[in-house]
């Protein structure tokens, strides 16, 4: 019995430290994973950008580096992160495959929040569907049309030929 407990002593003394760091380590990565959020929101919030694409962003950042905090803590402890590694890379290219709609959706929507090829207000006609835009969102762009409200898919916008007519100013038609 003394054996065992000198055993489970020497045992401790090996592993405490090694927890420890990896505790630590994982400890950073969740306050930097906090800080990279909110500096996320910050810089948006600064460069007056579309909000639900920072907050995308600010998601995006803080996940990927609890993830990345988690796998390294868990590479401390000894574990063998290879499989771990290869199964996250699997996984996301299953779920990209079977969401490939909604993600070029997404992205579709990412792309015209920054590039603003159109803005709220404006008349667009594209695939057939004319309409005023009355709100862009990061899956669809809402139109108003004369008696219905009409969703486009942000993927649509991306791909299809648009004709955008600015509203009137002044005196002049548009």
């Amino acid at each position: 019995m003394e054996e065992l407990r000198r055993e489970a002593l020497a045992q401790a003394i090996v592993w405490v430290p090694t927890v420890a760091v990896a505790f630590s380590v994982l400890l950073l990565f969740l306050v930097l994973s906090r800080a990279a959020h909110f500096g996320v929101l910050r810089i948006v919030e600064r460069t007056r950008a579309h909000g639900p694409l920072g907050q995308l962003l600010a998601s995006i950042a803080r996940v990927g580096l609890l993830i990345l905090g988690l796998v390294t803590a868990l590479g401390t402890l000894g574990v063998n992160i290879l499989g771990i590694v290869a199964g996250l890379g699997l996984t996301g290219f299953a779920l990209g495959f079977a969401l490939k709609d909604s993600i070029a959706n997404l992205l579709a929507g990412v792309l015209i929040l920054l590039y603003r090829p159109f803005e709220v207000g404006d008349r667009i006609d594209v695939g057939g569907l004319t309409g005023r835009v009355a709100h862009v969102d990061l899956r669809y762009t809402e139109l108003d049309a004369e008696s219905e409200r009409v969703l486009v898919p942000n993927a649509k916008l991306l791909t299809d030929p648009i004709r955008v007519s600015k509203p009137a100013t002044g005196g002049a038609a548009g």
